[in-house]
């Protein structure tokens, strides 16, 4: 009879340091702030009340004839007062958003505003200043309309306030430049090796070697979206603002405009852009993936023979496993130019272990010339359908049709130098 080993006992994780332990608690003190964040809401509220009370006031006094020019101006004035120091406390609170707000989880939620993500410390530093002066020069213009009823005393000294708050802006948006271009300019992006061999011809067969070297995909030393974009590995940085719109034949812009908000990050799904070359699917994935740094995700792009000889070299190493655990840390991974070359059944099952890893786990943005329904023209071997069914059942495919972007340039140049 053959002898029965006890079950072993996984391990208990060690204590974190007493540093670790105290950074954590200290962390944990940002939750006092629930409650002023409750209160500013309510705040909110009662500035909205107000503004309809002053508004109820100064209709009923105008319809009896009982406004005069000057309580009319002051009316006017109170209700641009109320709705600028409305518009201060809708910014503090995305001011704190980073404190606070963002470990409820709320990033690609549905109901998050699209200038969310676009949200600059600098530049909502001044926003803020230059809205406290906003809101000076009100009460200041209030003073000055309602001259006979304020004393020197008040009109001085409220002068001095509003041009403290004048320099205090000035300073501040003085200081955001050097900052703005600190962080743009911070360290450089760690060098990538350059990936696989070109293809000799557009019918040969992509085959990885086992030799193949991994391709490098550093994290950020920092939290600020330009180091994310940065180590994502763009070709060039593109945004969705900036795609011509009108350029192809047909496409869904509603798709696309979900896809910028990011809802499918948020909940593990997928995107496929399908167009002919040239029609902006890289710009698009490019402009997505950058708005997804930007609101704090992890990206990485790639093209799909760049990801296939990463993969491969996983594979050869005996480590594939802990290379798409790894890959888990990215919220999203573009895989672009699916379909210009064909794949081998290695490769191919190498692209469904990806897919399959990722499945209801994380999100993939893949750009290609076909749909996935048609992957078997690309992938050899069985893996294709299965790979394909996993990819496009939680995804949103957005078509794209009409003629190549770059020809249209080059045959217009040409056309230019005929001139």
């Amino acid at each position: 009879m053959a002898d029965v080993q006890p079950p072993t006992r996984t391990p208990s994780p060690p204590p974190p340091p007493p540093t670790a332990t105290l950074g954590y608690a200290l962390f944990a003190t940002r939750w006092l702030q629930a409650p002023l964040y409750f209160g500013l809401v309510a705040v909110q509220g009662v500035y909205v009340y107000k503004f309809f009370y002053e508004l109820w006031n100064l209709i009923g006094r105008c319809v009896t004839g009982r406004a005069t020019e000057t309580y009319v101006m002051l009316a006017v004035l109170k209700l641009v007062d109320v709705v600028m120091i409305a518009n201060l406390l809708i910014m503090v609170i995305v001011g704190g958003y980073e404190t606070f707000v963002s470990r409820i989880g709320l990033q690609g939620h549905r109901d998050q505003p699209e200038w969310l993500s676009h949200v600059n410390p600098n530049v909502l530093k001044v926003k803020l200043a230059t809205a406290i002066v906003g809101i000076s020069s009100v009460h200041l213009l209030q003073m000055f309309v309602d001259v006979e009823h304020t004393s020197r005393h008040s009109l001085l000294w409220g002068t001095v306030i509003h041009m403290a708050f004048i320099v205090s802006a000035a300073i501040l948006a003085y200081m955001s430049g050097p900052m703005l271009a600190r962080t743009e300019h911070g360290p450089a992006r760690a060098e990538h090796d350059p990936g696989p061999a070109p293809v000799a011809g557009a019918d040969e067969t992509v085959r990885i070697p086992a030799q193949a070297a991994p391709r490098v995909w550093p994290f950020p030393a920092g939290d600020g979206g330009e180091e994310r974009i940065r180590a994502a590995g763009f070709p060039s940085r593109k945004l969705l603002e900036e795609f011509d719109a009108g350029h192809p034949r047909s496409f869904d812009r509603e798709a696309v405009a979900r896809l910028g908000k990011l809802d499918f990050v948020a909940e593990h799904r997928n995107a496929v852009l399908v167009g002919p070359p040239g029609t902006g699917k890289t710009h698009l994935a490019t402009g997505i993936g950058v708005r997804a740094c930007e609101a704090g995700h992890r990206v990485l792009f790639a093209t799909a023979a760049q990801w296939a000889a990463r993969l491969a070299a996983a594979e050869a190493a005996g480590r594939l496993a802990e290379e798409l655990t790894a890959l888990d840390a990215y919220p999203l991974l573009i895989v672009d130019e699916v379909g210009y070359v064909p794949f081998d059944a290695d490769a191919s099952l190498l692209f469904f272990r990806l897919v399959a890893h990722r499945y209801e786990r994380a999100s993939l943005l893949v750009t290609g010339d076909r749909p996935p329904d048609r992957w078997e023209e690309v992938f050899a071997g069985p893996a294709a359908p299965a790979m394909a069914d996993r990819l496009a059942h939680h995804a949103e495919i957005v078509r794209i049709d009409g003629d190549s972007y770059r020809t249209r340039r080059a045959t217009s140049a040409w056309a230019d130098r005929d001139c």
